[in-house]
């Protein structure tokens, strides 16, 4: 006989073990990979940027831009942060409003696997999800370990990004399987390769770093872009890549906070003598410098320059214009932008319109947040909606 639960959860990350912690009843969670929250273990540099004091739903894309309001304003970030004080990990924000733990992203992991131990939740490791049936009163799962049934699906699996820690396409399957539809998915907070030839230009640069503000489809984003032996990394560049499409230009406004043209008139006039692209060399990293000085054709002496040219050397390198051959696709990405379409799931409770029963949270479902923690707020959030609606229906 198939072993019954209330609640079964596909996958062990941040939205599956907030969902466990909050269901109710008899919960079993299972997943393949052979620890819980590796993609937590490996975030912020192995300190876990949990979650940003400034997440609104201003800071995630989806096809519904509406759809993640319900979820984000009932369990808000204050929420989360409230939990870890509980639980005693020391945290402290880095930068505009990213908050991280002052240890280790195990620490999370551990918060959570007691929270689930404090309900009784139960979870299996090294486990395969072979079939999944409808029946009448719920679902009839085939795992690797046996048979199991349940009342209730939740489907917090994640997406395709980095495969090498197990993603793949599962969650997307399963919505297909009920009838649900899936939104165009592809990799995001990702690097842009170059082709070879900028790659032969580019070479020089890379390990510099400078502050930029990135913009492509109308919007921009001010943080520092990062040149790597296969193209361009850094916060502002994974930002905007969630914006980007093949065949776009990036553009990038160097040093956004500095008034170029007032610096180099002001220089011009105590070292008037001195090379353009010299002084150049002492505003700007000096390797992107002489790279620029190359590109932009600049020669002679800051004395030598009318303000006209110095106007126009500063709108150059305010609008520096790059068009990257790709990404380094999901191999990279920190997440999948699209997924299960929020238009046949409730806002409220996470659970498919269609499918009595079924829930889908976290990164599988066509909401993706900005980096810097906004996406783990988003599974947060998410799986404690879809917990707390399980827990209500008894």
């Amino acid at each position: 006989m198939p072993e019954h639960y209330d609640t079964l959860i596909i996958g062990a990350g941040a939205a599956g073990m907030m969902c466990a912690a909050h269901a109710g009843g008899r919960v079993l969670v299972v997943d393949h990979a052979k620890a819980a929250g590796e993609k937590i273990r490996i975030s912020g540099g192995g300190r876990c940027n949990f979650t940003n004091l400034h997440a609104a739903p201003e800071n995630f894309l989806s096809a519904n831009p509406h759809f993640c309001k319900s979820a984000l304003s009932r369990y808000m970030q204050w929420d989360f942060i409230e939990l870890v004080d509980r639980h005693g990990i020391a945290w402290h924000e880095k930068t505009l409003g990213q908050l991280f733990c002052d240890e280790t992203a195990k620490d999370i992991i551990a918060m959570l696997l007691a929270e689930m131990d404090a309900v009784g939740a139960e979870l299996r490791l090294r486990t395969s999800v072979e079939d999944v049936r409808q029946e009448q009163d719920g679902f009839a799962v085939r795992l690797n370990s046996g048979p199991i049934t349940c009342r209730n699906l939740v489907i917090a699996c994640g997406g395709k990004s980095i495969p090498k820690m197990g993603a793949t396409g599962f969650g997307y399957g399963i919505a297909e399987q009920f009838g649900l539809a899936v939104t165009e998915t592809r990799p995001a907070l990702v690097p842009f390769t170059f082709s070879q030839d900028m790659l032969t230009e580019t070479k020089p640069l890379a390990g510099v770093a400078v502050d930029a503000r990135a913009s492509c489809g109308g919007v921009s984003f001010d943080e520092a872009i990062l040149f790597t032996h296969r193209g361009l990394s850094g916060p502002a560049a994974l930002q905007i890549s969630s914006f980007w499409r093949e065949g776009e230009d990036l553009s990038f406004g160097l040093l956004p906070e500095t008034n170029l043209f007032d610096t180099l008139r002001q220089r011009r006039k105590s070292e008037g003598r001195r090379a353009v692209a010299t002084v150049l060399g002492e505003i700007l990293p000096k390797r992107l410098a002489a790279h620029l000085a190359g590109s932009l054709g600049l020669s002679g002496n800051l004395a030598d320059q009318s303000d006209k040219a110095l106007q126009g050397l500063s709108d150059a390198l305010g609008d520096w214009r790059l068009r990257p051959q790709g990404t380094e696709g999901y191999r990279t990405a920190e997440v999948t932008l699209g997924g299960v379409a929020t238009d046949g799931l409730n806002a409220r409770t996470m659970a498919a319109k269609s499918v009595p029963g079924l829930y889908f949270i976290g990164e599988v479902v066509d909401v993706t947040g900005w980096l810097g923690g906004y996406n783990f707020q988003w599974a947060w959030s998410s799986g404690w909606a879809a917990g707390t609606a399980i827990a209500s229906n008894g």
